[in-house]
């Protein structure tokens, strides 16, 4: 059960992330989970473990190390998609 609320809330981090940066996260669901699990993990490494906790991750480095994320990926797409044109 702690795996599924760790799911949940990585999703719902990821989610988060891209309603605030205003851009969607490839692979639907699956890839708002990826972008919570990886910024949850630049996050802490980034500023440490702080604020409310849920599902085992620390809800605002998580969220900002999620927005770190979404601004690196959208910025290496659209690099990528400049350079086939």
């Amino acid at each position: 059960m702690a795996f599924l609320w760790s799911l949940i809330i990585g999703g719902i981090i990821g989610w988060l992330a891209g309603v605030i940066m205003g851009k969607d996260i490839p692979g639907g669901i699956i890839g708002n989970i990826i972008a919570g699990f990886i910024g949850a993990w630049l996050g802490s490494v980034l500023l440490g473990n702080w604020g409310p906790e849920a599902g085992g991750f620390y809800f605002l480095p998580a969220l900002i190390g999620a927005i770190i994320l979404i601004a690196i990926v959208s910025l290496v797409l659209r690099t990528v998609g400049r350079n086939k044109a």
